[in-house]
């Protein structure tokens, strides 16, 4: 089956209806969107499919996790990760976000800490604050020279613990920088861990989409089997499948205590998962294996365009990514940007016309986050637009 990820898909004035999109109804038509983390592709054939028809029989009550889509996840799993998962330890919700904060609800006290490395998702740095906990973070290690992969700085987070410390956010891969973590950093961090007594929340959204030929996903829960009662994994098809609107995500958690806790917690604060949203993850667990590989090979020629073009701007660098379609740009030393005033994000857009995610959004200024999570065309005319600020 051949797939099109080439023809760019009307998102702001779709023929039929106004159906606004965050990505591209932020900002005016004379701006392109590269900021947030969904894609300009459609949804697999077979999802699409499977929703008209779920459409078709009309009536759309409160639905219930079907046992077909435990047992497909729990396929997947053992095909993809080699963890052979069971059907009981899933918990599926509306969102990984709300299952960040209902993990720091439901797993610490007021005024315990929660943990994290820098820079990272936004939604992160909020959760200790949105629930009454403490906020802790810790940096992640530069590249040691331009262009080399961000590393896991296990000093500064064994710094940044402290006797109040409860709950890591971890995020495997990683959000923005594109790592994907090798076994002997993950053994670091799970020292850490058990060191210090710590529950972690996994949220691993990325992991379907790693870029390097021959890579393959170790869930921290599977890597380390004796961790397995401290840690709540976060997966979603919304990243993997550009699936985000239909907000459906999957919390696996072999712990029975842990798995009890989080359930508790979720009653009456979260909604029950959307009926298409269901359908939906079924399907593109099950019948769209192939679509991702093509996904995937598009992903890494897009890639290899940003990596070229990045590398004819002065002064800026960019962490090639490991993973997913985010690219994680240091322009602190661009000289196309040298005595501009305001943020790397802000002039880009002003001056290029190109919306990117703010890098202090994720807690580290003069950083910007692209999305070429789209088709060429439009990434070949985002980065011409770039071209005129960065390439002096």
């Amino acid at each position: 089956m051949e797939f099109d990820f080439a023809t760019p898909v009307e998102r702001r004035h779709p023929a039929g209806g106004e159906w606004p999109s965050q990505k591209w109804h932020r900002y005016d038509a004379s701006i392109l969107p590269l900021w947030v983390a969904d894609m300009d592709f459609r949804s697999p054939p077979q999802v699409i499919e499977a929703l008209r028809a779920r459409v078709d029989h009309g009536v759309f009550g409160y639905g219930v996790v079907p046992d077909s889509l435990e047992r497909t996840l729990c396929e997947w799993s053992a095909r993809e990760y080699d963890w052979p998962i069971e059907p009981e330890w899933q918990l599926w919700l509306p969102g990984v976000v709300p299952a960040l904060h209902l993990a720091s609800l439901a797993l610490t006290e007021p005024g315990e800490g929660v943990l994290t490395s820098t820079p990272i998702y936004p939604p992160f740095l909020k959760v200790a604050e949105r629930t009454g906990r403490l906020a802790q973070l810790a940096p992640l290690g530069e590249p040691a020279a331009p262009g080399e992969p961000w590393r896991l700085d296990l000093e500064a987070l064994e710094a940044a613990i402290t006797p109040e410390t409860r709950l890591l956010l971890w995020c495997h891969p990683h959000n923005p920088t594109g790592r994907v973590w090798r076994h002997e950093e993950l053994a670091g961090l799970a020292a850490l861990i058990e060191r210090y007594d710590l529950l972690v929340v996994s949220d691993e959204l990325h992991c379907d989409l790693l870029l390097e030929d021959g890579a393959v996903h170790r869930p921290l829960a599977a890597a380390f089997p004796s961790l397995a009662a401290r840690i709540i994994t976060l997966w979603a098809p919304s990243k993997t499948f550009n699936l985000a609107g239909l907000t459906t995500a999957c919390a696996v958690i072999s712990d029975a205590s842990l798995r009890q806790r989080f359930a508790a917690a979720m009653r009456g604060l979260l909604p029950d998962v959307n009926v298409l949203g269901l359908v939906a993850a079924e399907v593109a667990y099950g019948q769209c294996n192939t679509w991702r590989q093509a996904l995937l090979e598009t992903l890494r020629g897009n890639r290899q365009t940003l990596s070229e073009r990045a590398a004819m701007w002065p002064g800026a660098s960019m962490s090639v990514p490991q993973s997913t379609y985010l690219a994680w740009l240091d322009l602190r030393r661009a000289e196309g940007l040298a005595g501009r005033q305001g943020s790397p994000q802000r002039i880009l857009m002003q001056e290029a016309g190109v919306a990117l995610s703010d890098g202090a959004d994720f807690g580290w200024p003069g950083f910007v986050r692209l999305n070429f999570g789209t088709t060429a065309a439009q990434l070949d005319e985002a980065l011409l637009r770039l071209d005129t600020v960065l390439r002096t």
